[in-house]
């Protein structure tokens, strides 16, 4: 059983069906962000393409292109919906708690201070406050 567990991590950490959580808050580098969303969408992207291509060709069937329709629905847009959403849901509450999110160096999409090129997290402010600026936007 626990191998099984290992092998739908791997599956899961190969075409980017994680969701993250409120642990990535804490992580560095945290492990869903916006270009890891992105790129969960291009890997998943490519997969489904290519196999509706080979199958259409192959059993010379079209009609099999609307089920690589649905297909890519379930297996791509979907779960970067929802990758994206819980995302957004937990950078809103970093954004809220830390000093960082307030800052005008504080880059949303990416969980990143773009002053010293470092992820931050609630454990973790790269340059200790030393060189916060209110980022007006946000008042």
């Amino acid at each position: 059983m626990n191998k099984l567990k290992q092998i739908l991590d791997k599956i899961k950490d190969l075409f980017m069906f994680r969701e993250g959580g409120d642990t990535d808050n804490y992580l560095i580098p945290p492990q869903v962000t916006s270009g890891s969303i992105l790129w969960g969408i291009l890997i998943r992207s490519a997969v489904i393409i290519i196999i509706t291509i080979i199958l259409v060709v192959a059993l010379n069937k079209r009609e099999l292109a609307w089920f690589g329709v649905f297909i890519f629905w379930l297996g791509v847009a979907y779960p970067a919906y929802r990758q994206y959403t819980e995302f957004n849901k937990r950078v809103n509450v970093l954004q809220e708690e830390t000093l960082c999110g307030k800052c005008k160096y504080f880059v949303k999409e990416s969980q990143l201070c773009s002053a010293l090129d470092e992820h931050i997290s609630k454990d973790n402010i790269p340059c200790d406050g030393e060189m916060w600026e209110a980022n007006m936007d946000l008042f």
